[in-house]
């Protein structure tokens, strides 16, 4: 590298100039960071729109990363071509080996914005993980699953593993529950309670059907009968209120009614 090159890398690192790109870069962080709240909490206020508020603000957030950072740099700096030229070889090989891995992800991220295997409120299975997509960021998607853990996962295991989203951008999923009762038992009557206990649910979808199968299975090596109650929940983050009402109310209308289960 000549004398040249180096006296202007020397001219670009003037304190004042890294200031500038310091403060800079804080400030396109906080303004993502603003941009997030805001999001969160008209998600909150218009819960209808909870999801489509929040894809938004992901979005907005990635926009202010890709077009804020390269032209604060560029306006901070103010390299001129000739340097350019000299440092982008040297810079491209070394830069593509650190950070390759951040750059597949990034890219993954905004294949994610498009493809959406995944949304932000979706509740997805990946792995062993499942739980809610709460944001898809530069690098990794979090998700809280159902214990209240927040998992950080790469976005291309988005792109490379399989994916399985149970409500796919819509606020109501739908939710399976599943029964045993003795092999004697009234079928119809079992059903009648089932339905009249989901559809009575304050946290039921009912705009969608209830759907009650019923299968003849092998418990303890004795015959029984094997209800599977497919209804949908009207907002995925009421999904295990949604089965625990489910669950409570129909045992307690068995024991009442003496339904025996398989013994």
């Amino acid at each position: 590298m000549s004398d040249n090159v180096l006296d202007q890398v020397f001219e670009l690192l003037q304190l004042d100039r890294l200031l500038f790109l310091i403060i800079g870069i804080a400030i396109v962080v906080g303004i993502v960071r603003l941009i997030n709240k805001a999001g969160k909490r008209l998600s909150d206020k218009f819960s209808a729109k909870r999801l489509l508020i929040l894809q938004v603000t992901t979005i907005l957030g990635f926009l202010v990363y890709l077009l804020g950072v390269p032209l604060l740099v560029y306006t901070s700096l103010q390299p001129p071509k000739e340097l350019l030229i000299a440092l982008g070889g040297s810079l491209a090989v070394a830069i593509g080996f650190a950070i390759k891995d951040i750059v597949s992800s990034f890219v993954a991220g905004i294949v994610l914005l498009f493809d959406r295997p995944a949304q932000v409120g979706d509740r997805v299975q990946i792995g062993d993980t499942y739980g809610e997509v709460k944001s898809i960021g530069l690098r990794a998607v979090r998700l809280v699953t159902l214990d209240d853990n927040t998992v950080t996962i790469p976005n291309t295991k988005f792109i490379t593993d399989h994916v399985s989203s149970g409500n796919s951008g819509e606020l109501d999923m739908m939710v399976v529950c599943h029964f045993h009762t003795a092999l004697n038992e009234n079928i119809d009557m079992i059903r009648d309670i089932l339905n009249e206990v989901v559809i009575t649910s304050r946290f039921a979808y009912l705009a969608k059907p209830v759907i009650i199968n019923i299968d003849e299975v092998e418990i303890g090596m004795k015959l029984g009968l094997k209800f599977s109650v497919k209804a949908y929940v009207l907002d995925v983050r009421y999904e295990k209120a949604f089965s625990t009402d489910i669950m409570t109310r129909a045992t307690e209308v068995f024991n009442q009614r003496k339904i025996q289960r398989p013994q």
